[in-house]
C-alpha cells in the first residue's frame, strides 16, 4: 500500500479571496491556497458553507516528485522519459499508461449568480488525494436528501506515482504492471461542514469516479461508479466484482481503523443482453457519470472499446428491460443490497439496461458517442454531457484540432421523453461558445510545440465532462459544466480546463439564437476543474 500518514485527521485549509487573478473577462480563476488563515479562519473541524451556492472540485499541482528522465524506474517497471515538474513530467504517460501523480483535492464555493469564488479549501491530504491527470475523477453529487456531497479519491498522500492504476489491498491482480496497493475512498462533506471517509477495495487497477449517498428515510448506502482492472484477461474474480456500480455502507470509523471488505457490486450489464458475444468481463461496466432521479440510478459509459458507450439505468424491479433496453418501471426503488455472483460461473446477474433511445452500438465501432455527466431537469427532460473523442488530429495551417472542431455531437445534448414511443429522443446539441478545437493560451503554461509529442502544448475544448443544473422560475434551466480538452501535452487529463455555464429553455425543441456557453472559472496553469454540485443542504 502507498505510504500514508494515518494519524488524527487534520483540519481544513481555508483560503481567502486575496490574489484571485482574472484570466478571462468575467471569468475568475480559483483562489490559490495560502497559509490556512483566510477570510473564514482555520476551523479545526469544519468549514462554513452557504446553502444554495455552487461547490466545484479542483486539484492543483503542488509537488514535483523526484523523477529523473532516463534514470527513475517508475512503479510499472519502465524508465521515465521525462522528469521535472508540471506539465512536462506528464509525458511519461506515453511509455507508462498508468502514470499519474497524486495531488490534494480542493473545493471552491461559488456564488451561482456571479460566479465569484467565495472561498476555497482542501480535503485533508493525510486522508485522501486525487490523481492529478485522471480526468474522470472528482465528480460531486448531493445525497438523495441533499444534506451531503460525496466524491471519490485515494487513501494516499501527495506526490505518489501511478496510484490510480494500483491494486487495492484486498484485491490483488498479480498481472497488474503496477504492484502497489491503495484503498479507494469515498469522501463525504456534510451540511455541518465536516468530512467523513469510507474506504473500499473496489476499483482495483483503476479508479472510482463518482459517489452518491442514499440518506433517504430508513436508508444509508453509498452508490459509486468507476472502472477496474489493469492487468491481463481474464481478470481475477475480485477485480470483476469491484468494477462498475458498487454499494457501500458509510463508515463511522477513522480511516486508520477501517478494514474494508471485498467489493459489493450493486449493478451489472453485459453486452450479451443485446444478443452479442461476451466482451472482456467487467469492462462492459466501465461507468463514469452517475445520478439519481425518481428513485432510479443512472450511469454513463463513454470510454473503452468494450460494451456500449451509452446511458444506463439500474432496474430493481426485474421487469423493465427483458432484452437489455427499456425505461424504468413505475414505482421502482433504489437498491438496498448488492448482487450475489453465481456460485459456479462467478458471473453477476444482469440488472442494468440501456435507456431506450440511446445508442446500442458496440463501442468498438461507435466513434461519436462519449457521454459523461448527466442531469435531469424534470422527468421528461435530460441533459447529457458529451466529452468528445480526444483525438489529437491537428491542422497546423489553420491552427485547429480538427476532430474536435468538426464534431457535431460533443458539448451538451438535450433529450426529451417521447411518451408515444416510450423512449428518449435528441432535441439538439449545445456547442455555441465552447469554441471546440480552437486553441487557447493560459498564463504560465507552455506555448509552442511539445518536443515529445510533436504537437502544440496549447489545449482546446473537446467537449464537456461533469455537469449540474438548476431549474429556474422563468421556465429556463442553468447548467454548469467542466470542459474536456484536446492537446499535444503528454496527458490531456492534466490540461488546464474551465468551468462553463449556459441557460436553456426547458420546453424548447431548438436552441435560442443567442444561447451560448460562458466561462465561470477560466483555465489556470497547474489547475484542473473536475466536478460541480450545490453545497450540502441545498434543496
Amino acid at each position: 500500500m502507498s505510504s500514508k500518514s494515518r494519524g488524527l485527521r487534520r483540519g481544513l485549509v481555508a483560503v481567502g479571496l486575496a490574489g484571485v487573478a482574472a484570466l478571462a473577462v468575467a471569468a475568475p480563476a480559483l483562489a490559490q491556497p495560502t497559509d490556512g488563515h483566510g477570510e473564514h479562519g482555520n476551523d479545526e473541524h469544519s468549514v462554513h458553507l452557504t446553502k444554495g451556492d455552487l461547490l466545484v472540485s479542483t486539484s492543483r499541482w503542488t509537488v514535483n516528485p523526484n523523477v529523473v528522465a532516463g534514470q527513475t524506474v517508475l512503479p510499472t517497471g519502465v524508465t521515465a522519459v521525462a522528469g521535472g515538474g508540471y506539465p512536462g513530467i506528464l509525458n511519461n504517460d506515453k511509455i507508462d499508461g498508468s502514470f499519474g501523480v497524486t495531488t490534494p483535492i480542493s473545493l471552491s464555493e461559488l456564488d451561482p449568480r456571479t460566479g465569484s469564488v467565495l472561498q476555497s479549501f482542501e480535503v485533508p491530504s493525510s486522508e485522501a488525494v486525487t490523481s492529478f491527470s485522471s480526468k474522470s475523477e472528482l465528480a460531486l453529487n448531493q445525497s438523495t436528501r441533499g444534506d451531503t456531497v460525496t466524491f471519490m479519491g485515494y487513501a494516499s498522500t501527495p506526490g505518489q506515482l501511478d496510484v490510480s492504476n494500483s491494486n487495492t489491498p484486498g484485491v490483488i491482480d498479480p498481472t497488474n504492471p503496477n504492484p502497489n496497493a491503495t484503498y479507494r475512498v469515498v469522501i463525504s462533506l456534510g451540511v455541518d461542514g465536516k468530512f467523513t471517509y469510507t474506504e473500499t477495495n473496489a476499483y482495483s487497477g483503476n479508479n472510482g469516479r463518482a459517489a452518491i449517498l442514499n440518506d433517504s428515510k430508513g436508508a444509508k448506502s453509498i452508490y459509486t461508479a468507476g472502472n477496474a482492472g489493469n492487468g491481463a484477461n481474464p481478470q481475477p474474480k475480485g477485480v470483476v466484482l469491484g468494477a462498475g456500480a458498487q454499494i457501500l455502507t458509510p463508515s463511522k470509523l477513522p480511516e486508520a481503523a477501517q478494514t474494508p471488505a471485498q467489493p459489493t457490486p450493486v449493478g451489472s450489464f453485459s453486452i450479451t443482453q443485446l444478443g452479442r458475444p461476451a466482451d472482456k468481463v467487467g469492462k462492459d461496466d466501465n461507468f463514469r457519470g452517475l445520478t439519481v432521479s425518481n428513485n432510479v440510478l443512472y450511469f454513463t459509459k463513454g470510454s473503452g472499446s468494450n460494451g456500449v458507450n451509452t446511458v444506463y439505468f439500474l432496474d430493481t424491479t426485474g421487469t423493465a428491460c427483458p432484452s437489455g433496453v427499456g425505461v424504468p418501471a413505475a414505482g421502482a426503488q433504489l437498491p438496498s443490497a448488492g448482487l450475489t455472483a453465481d456460485a459456479q460461473t462467478g458471473l453477476l446477474p444482469n440488472n442494468m439496461c440501456i435507456l431506450a433511445g440511446f445508442p446500442t452500438t458496440s463501442a468498438k465501432t461507435d466513434t461519436t458517442f462519449f457521454p459523461f455527466g448527466l442531469w435531469f431537469a424534470n422527468k421528461d427532460t435530460l441533459y447529457v454531457a458529451q466529452e468528445g473523442d480526444g483525438s489529437d488530429s491537428y491542422n497546423a495551417a489553420t491552427g485547429t484540432w480538427t476532430a474536435a472542431a468538426s464534431s457535431t455531437t460533443a458539448g451538451l445534448q438535450k433529450y426529451s421523453f417521447d411518451t408515444a414511443t416510450q423512449s428518449w429522443k435528441l432535441d439538439y446539441t449545445l456547442q455555441n461558445g465552447l469554441n471546440l478545437g480552437t486553441s487557447y493560451t493560459v498564463a504560465g503554461y507552455p506555448t509552442g510545440t511539445n518536443s515529445y509529442t510533436g504537437l502544440p502544448w496549447a489545449p482546446a475544448v473537446d467537449g464537456l465532462r461533469n455537469i449540474n443544473g438548476r431549474v429556474d422560475d422563468d421556465g429556463t434551466v442553468t447548467i454548469w459544466a467542466a470542459t474536456s480538452t484536446v492537446s499535444g501535452s503528454g496527458d490531456q487529463g492534466g490540461d488546464p480546463n474551465a468551468l462553463v455555464t449556459i441557460t436553456d429553455r426547458v420546453r424548447a425543441t431548438t436552441p435560442a439564437a443567442d444561447e451560448k456557453f460562458h466561462t465561470v472559472i477560466a483555465p489556470a496553469n497547474g489547475t484542473v476543474v473536475r466536478g460541480v454540485s450545490f453545497t450540502p443542504g441545498t434543496k
